[in-house]
């Protein structure tokens, strides 16, 4: 009989968090060891979620949650304020880190990956959990071999706090590794309006939309001559990610540093 893997989730309480727990309590391969969040401390995870009463109570203090538990895996949906304080303390204590928050620094996540090595342990950081995302933003890198001329728009909520996201920025990055710096466009161009042409990434422009009424979205456009071609995705609500989630929490097992993008645990 396969053991199950012990999941801590930070953040239970959250939007994304009450799905990951609703997620690991309904795996027949996961078993949620503790459910950390800031608010409802006693309260049971699973009577959180709207399952029935599964017998582990939301905590507040992740340091203790994790030790008492003996969680394997931390699955982080906090808020950047919080998320490397919490990835930190994870390593230090042996516990992987799956985290779904964004804002990373590139120089937090060599130090990271440091210390996950100093561990033994693997880690992700992802700034999307989407298989349908991850597909798109592999699609766009392939894409860009043939189409240099792109743009980005992203769309998302009229609350989301970073622009542009961090599936853009991570869209751009694997973009950038397929095609040499081009700036696009009228070398003479004019913005009448500050900012009208978007954010200037690697010679091209990310475009970041924010509307109530939106969940999230993602268009790559490539221009060429007498042609067009658009490689979008969309998502609808958050339990899209999870399959995603469950599949890292998984394969984190496997590895050994921190991993930066879910696109490495796709073959």
């Amino acid at each position: 009989m396969t053991t199950k893997i012990r999941v801590a989730v930070a953040g239970a309480a959250g939007r994304m968090g009450k799905e990951v727990v609703k997620m690991v309590l309904e795996d027949a391969e996961l078993e949620l060891a503790a459910a950390i969040n800031r608010s409802g401390e006693g309260t049971d995870a699973g009577t959180l979620v709207g399952l029935p009463a599964c017998g582990i109570k939301v905590q507040s203090d992740l340091e203790l949650a994790l030790v008492e538990s003996k969680a394997q895996v931390l699955v982080d949906f906090t808020t950047p304020q919080f998320a490397y304080k919490n990835t930190e303390l994870a390593i230090r204590l042996g516990v992987a880190p799956v985290v779904g928050t964004t804002g990373f620094t590139p120089e937090q996540i060599e130090d990271l990956d440091k210390q996950c090595k100093s561990k033994g342990i693997g880690g992700l950081i992802a700034p999307n959990f989407s298989i349908g995302a991850i597909l798109m933003m592999k699609f766009a890198a392939q894409a860009a071999k043939h189409f240099p001329n792109l743009e980005i728009i992203e769309y998302h909520g009229d609350q989301k706090l970073d622009a542009p996201s961090g599936t853009a920025v991570k869209t751009a990055e694997l973009i950038a590794q397929n095609r040499e710096e081009l700036r696009q466009g009228n070398p003479n161009e004019e913005e009448t309006i500050d900012g009208a042409r978007g954010g200037y990434y690697n010679g091209f422009r990310i475009h970041s939309v924010r509307l109530p009424g939106v969940f999230a979205q993602q268009e790559v456009i490539f221009g060429g001559f007498g042609q067009t071609l658009k490689i979008r995705h969309d998502s609808y609500e958050r339990a899209g990610y999870m399959p995603g989630v469950a599949l890292a929490v998984k394969k984190v097992m496997e590895y050994q540093g921190m991993v930066y993008g879910f696109e490495h645990f796709i073959d």
